[in-house]
């Protein structure tokens, strides 16, 4: 719910799935038509739309047959964001947010180049250190030296090439081709693959119940508002063996749509939604997938290239994490190392939690993902299992589905059908009721 004030202190509540399915709905509406293209339950979707008609300068039609149609203008959106404040920061506020997550997202990857900068260099000072000991030794003792000689000369410094390829939005990959296609547009740079190697990228079904009422709503519309149960369960999740003779599963999608039992003559259930049977406009009718599909979860959106190479950096910072410490215990009490070295020695146990880490979050969450993508297409199994029953119906489902078509209807209302409107006066809606048109 977005929730927006006035000065006065009152406090308006407006669904943004209310608001977008209206969009959606070309502005002029009914009930129905919201709480099946939102998937919303009748109250609530009847509660949401005198709410914002009230708020927005919105217009209730009435046609013959007493049904509601409501007209909102086109820039309701912006009348909200002039009128509540709240909505204009909420707005200024997700903006912010975005940029914020994006910075959050690529700290990883920028810890990850630090975290091995600074081992690195503190490695190569310890080193010098060691060196440094070692020439002014009198005894010709044992000398730290790249090369295994006397000479210290050549150490074993070295520079991983030009780091900052690491920084650049391709990751470090040249434009090759100009036209590049839609899938490598779509591409994550490398700071971004960092984070998805680590935590992925989110529910690939955060909006699976918005789609399940959604796409229930737009089967009942489908099939004239009167369905049978057979036809709901390839979209729902709570049938079981136990409720599937007495179709209590049903249940929930008539406390949604207002729906209501209708028994056939041999003694059998179908379900009619009136309020899904009238529409304010004639909407097209939109395909419908067989059943609810749930998607798979994925590790990474990153390419194979990134995820290697986010391993083998991985690998580095552990290798390096492991080295820096055998050699602060053995070099840290008898050397002066310097004040950056000492630093990193403050922070070495959190340089090695985080390499640790690198490494350990994926793979656990690696195995994590195969156990649910498991349950995941269990579920997807059952549905398609029951979306099979339909194709085609057994003789009894025949006859229930012949039933239903029995009290299927669609009532689309006209202008010619409306007889008041909340945006004309009684007297002007009187005069044109009984001025007689050309014809007559």
């Amino acid at each position: 719910m977005i929730v927006a004030s006035e000065g006065s202190g009152m406090s308006v509540a407006f669904n943004p799935q209310i608001m977008t399915a209206v969009e959606q709905l070309d502005y002029v509406v009914t009930v129905g038509d919201v709480a099946s293209q939102a998937g919303l339950e009748i109250n609530q979707t009847q509660q949401g739309l005198l709410t914002l008609a009230s708020e927005v300068e919105g217009h209730l039609q009435v046609a013959e047959s007493g049904e509601i149609v409501f007209a909102f203008p086109k820039q309701f959106r912006t009348i909200l964001r002039n009128k509540y404040w709240r909505l204009r920061f909420q707005s200024w506020l997700q903006s912010m947010w975005q940029v914020l997550f994006y910075l959050i997202r690529i700290s990883f990857g920028i810890i990850l180049i630090l975290s091995i900068l600074l081992m690195l260099v503190a490695i190569i000072a310890i080193i010098i250190a060691v060196n440094s000991k070692s020439d002014n030794d009198n005894d010709g003792g044992f000398k730290f030296s790249g090369d295994g000689n006397r000479g210290g000369g050549g150490g074993i410094f070295f520079w991983p090439g030009d780091i900052f390829w690491l920084l650049s939005p391709d990751g470090g990959r040249q434009k090759q081709d100009k036209k590049r296609s839609d899938k490598n547009k779509n591409e994550l740079n490398f700071l971004e693959a960092i984070f998805s190697f680590l935590f992925g990228d989110g529910n690939p079904n955060e909006d699976l119940e918005e789609k399940r009422w959604q796409t229930l709503g737009s089967l009942i519309r489908h099939n004239g508002g009167a369905i049978a149960a057979e036809q709901a369960a390839p979209y729902l999740d709570n049938v079981t063996k136990f409720n599937r003779e007495n179709e209590d599963y049903i249940i929930p999608v008539l406390a949604r749509f207002n729906g209501y039992p209708q028994v056939s003559p041999n003694g059998e259930l179908i379900y009619t939604f009136p309020n899904l049977q009238v529409s304010a406009q004639e909407r097209q009718s939109t395909t419908l997938s067989a059943y609810l599909r749930e998607k798979p979860w994925k590790f990474s959106q990153a390419s194979s290239g990134q995820k290697i190479a986010a391993i083998a950096l991985g690998g580095v910072n552990l290798i390096l994490a492991l080295s820096l410490g055998v050699m602060l215990k053995t070099y840290g009490a008898e050397l002066d190392l310097g004040t950056l070295v000492y630093f990193v020695q403050s922070i070495y146990g959190v340089l090695v939690a985080y390499a640790v880490g690198f490494l350990a979050i994926p793979l656990v969450r690696y195995f994590w993902l195969q156990q649910r993508n498991q349950k995941l297409e269990q579920r997807n199994g059952d549905r398609q299992q029951r979306a099979k029953l339909l194709q085609p119906p057994s003789p009894p489902l025949k006859a229930k589905l012949e039933f239903a078509q029995e009290w299927a209807t669609s009532t689309v209302i006209t202008p010619a059908d409306i007889t008041y409107r909340t945006d004309q006066d009684s007297l002007e809606q009187e005069f044109k009721r009984f001025t007689p048109t050309q014809g007559d």
